[in-house]
């Protein structure tokens, strides 16, 4: 049996990753000067973090180096255990590229280890829905090698769906300009997001009011699930328990049957939205473009 392997940006509940043995290797964050690591609620209670992020502290993050994943892989090389590392959008973090020169460092010093690396082109959630089909697949005993060539023919499938109630944090991690959040500001403007095929944050559309924005998102959720309408639907927030469950209501209104799960956007991604976030996961019958 192959070791399932991932990062704490995937935002899974921590509970699922150690019920399926899936490991994890921790991205890190700074919050007004001090250096803290992503464990997934281990360490660093994830409501605290919200209500610091809602009274507008700006949190920094940094991506998982070299010797780290290092240090991460090795154990599963030494020991002669097949693994396949699913990691967070190589578009978004330079963590991808790190996991990559980490990998050939490791087979310098064990070349017949078997280790798989997979860029999901995905984030938060995203990347959790894609650690779910990992979990899926191998329970269906399917071969390390069939794994790695499921997700490089069905990953681009994901659709991710973001909103912000507030611009400030994209602007501060570079996503927008200081001109369009401080107008997308004084015109209540919330964008609608996807990642692109190159697994890149992009705004799709832009619309006035905090209902459109989460309608948006219930919309192409519905779009998408006739692919298969009993899969996993997930959506998460960044404090906003209330406006995810509106989501969810949204969806279950034109699709009774839907199985939608709600869930928290982690220490990472929320770093960078700021309170408020919403965002929704789905799998589409094509590739996203």
């Amino acid at each position: 049996m192959y070791q399932l392997l991932t990062d704490s940006a995937c935002d899974l509940p921590l509970a699922t990753l150690k019920a399926n043995k899936v490991a994890f290797v921790p991205f890190h964050f700074n919050v007004a000067g001090q250096d803290l690591t992503d464990d997934m609620g281990g360490s660093y209670e994830l409501q605290e973090f919200f209500e610091k992020i809602k009274a507008g502290v700006m949190p920094s993050t940094s991506a998982i180096n070299i010797g780290e994943y290092v240090d991460f892989f090795t154990p599963y090389a030494k020991a002669g255990t097949p693994a396949v590392y699913i990691g967070f959008s190589g578009g978004l973090s330079s963590s991808m590229a790190s996991a990559q020169q980490a990998k050939a460092m490791v087979l310098e010093q064990y070349p017949d280890a078997q280790l798989e690396i997979v860029d999901t082109l995905a984030a938060s959630e995203g990347e959790g829905r894609m650690v779910l089909e990992a979990i899926r697949l191998q329970q269906e005993g399917k071969t390390l090698a069939e794994l790695v060539a499921w997700f490089e023919a069905n990953r681009l499938r994901l659709q991710q769906w973001f909103t912000v109630d507030s611009l400030d944090y994209l602007y501060h991690g570079g996503r927008v300009s200081r001109t369009s959040a401080a107008l997308g500001t004084m015109l209540n403007i919330k964008p609608v997001m996807d990642v692109d095929p190159a697994g890149k944050l992009r705004v799709v559309s832009k619309v006035r009011a905090r209902k459109r924005s989460l309608q948006a998102l219930a919309d192409k959720v519905v779009a998408a699930l006739p692919s298969d309408p009993k899969q996993p639907v997930l959506i998460g927030t960044s404090g906003d328990t209330a406006a995810a469950e509106e989501t969810k209501k949204m969806i279950l209104a034109k699709a009774p049957d839907a199985n939608v799960t709600l869930g928290d956007i982690g220490l990472t991604i929320a770093s960078h939205t700021g309170f408020g976030c919403v965002a929704a996961f789905v799998m589409g019958a094509a590739d996203r473009k």
